[in-house]
């Protein structure tokens, strides 16, 4: 059933308002926005979906995607309402109220991993999702400090495929590692070295852990000694890096050939 929305029921979607940008609520509730992102979570049915605010026009066009979600609130408003109701200028005409998967324990992860070390850009989170989809990767491990693949940015632009992945946040990343080395895992950390493995030349293993480091920082040193390989990217000399996203997207094309 579609609700149409007025002034006297704001209230009810007042979480479209203030669940913004690397804002975490204890229930796992996330918002999306686009109907692009959307529509692949509902195709993929790996949420729980509390309601949809969207204009007319979207549930015109998607109403045989929606007919059998059985989504509990459809609330029906203008793009202008909408506006008002988020309280900034919006570009699409549909956004979603849901509720993240539970994470995976580090034991249940693959045996390909893409791991990150203190990464702040919740554009880079969402962009290392969005590829680590596209190349076949199932498994995200993240430190809870970092921005949560489910934050509003980072889902939009990893255009919704974060959901399409094994979750786990970590607190402690020497433990973490430790556990992984345990499990048999070789550990290869992105970064510049003296001693680095050029890219193109990496024997890869069958269970490998990528190390992608922070923005600005790297990877630090007391680190860099608990990981098997260090890996670099060839590039032109006097070019030092390259960003992390567009890093991780090349250094997963080639752990997958």
């Amino acid at each position: 059933m579609i609700i149409e929305v007025d002034e006297t029921n704001f209230d009810a979607l007042q979480i479209y308002k203030t669940l913004r940008d690397n804002i975490v609520k204890s229930d796992g509730s996330f918002i999306a926005d686009s109907p692009k992102v959307v529509n692949l979570l509902l195709e993929g049915n790996s949420v729980e979906i509390k309601s949809i605010l969207a204009t007319q026009e979207y549930y015109d066009e998607y109403a045989t995607l929606l007919a059998d979600k059985n989504i509990p609130k459809l609330y029906l408003a203008s793009k202008e309402l909408m506006q008002s109701i988020v309280g900034h200028k919006i570009h699409h005409n549909c956004m979603m109220h849901g509720v993240r998967p539970s994470e995976v324990a580090l034991h249940n992860l693959d045996d390909k991993i893409i791991m990150l070390d203190g990464i702040t850009s919740s554009e880079n989170v969402g962009s290392i999702a969005r590829s680590a989809a596209a190349f076949g990767l199932e498994s995200y491990l993240l430190p809870k400090t970092s921005p949560h693949p489910f934050n509003r940015r980072a889902l939009r632009v990893s255009m919704g495929y974060a959901s399409f992945l094994k979750i786990h946040t970590y607190e402690d990343i020497f433990k973490t590692l430790q556990s992984l080395k345990e499990s048999g895992y070789h550990i290869y950390a992105a970064e510049v070295s003296e001693n680095s493995t050029p890219l193109s030349c990496v024997e890869v293993s069958e269970k490998w852990v990528l190390l992608m480091g922070h923005e600005g920082r790297g990877i630090s040193q007391e680190i860099l000694q608990i990981c098997d390989e260090i890996v670099t990217i060839e590039m032109k000399k006097g070019v030092k890096s390259f960003n992390v996203g567009v890093a991780a997207s090349i250094m997963l094309y080639q752990f997958n050939l």
